[in-house]
């Protein structure tokens, strides 16, 4: 879970925007969280395979929690 803002320490995850396994892109909007002041898209860190945690819609997490990872393409 990134950190939106300087006094975030939690955030709620949304809803994936990408599909398990797909290809993307560095910078390309992969989820949404919410604070509460705003909503926001996180892109991706880097490009490859995309791999969902175990991260449920609508629940809060730290900062810090890992959500998902993107594995190097083929």
């Amino acid at each position: 879970m990134p950190k939106l803002s300087m006094a975030a320490t939690e955030a709620t995850f949304l809803e994936w925007l990408v599909e398990d396994g797909a290809a993307v892109t560095e910078g390309e909007p992969i989820y949404t969280v919410a604070t509460d002041k705003v909503d926001s898209e996180v892109e991706a860190p880097a490009s490859g395979i995309l791999r969902h945690g175990d991260a449920k819609e609508e629940t809060d997490y730290p900062v810090g929690t890992r959500i998902g990872s993107i594995e190097p393409s083929a």
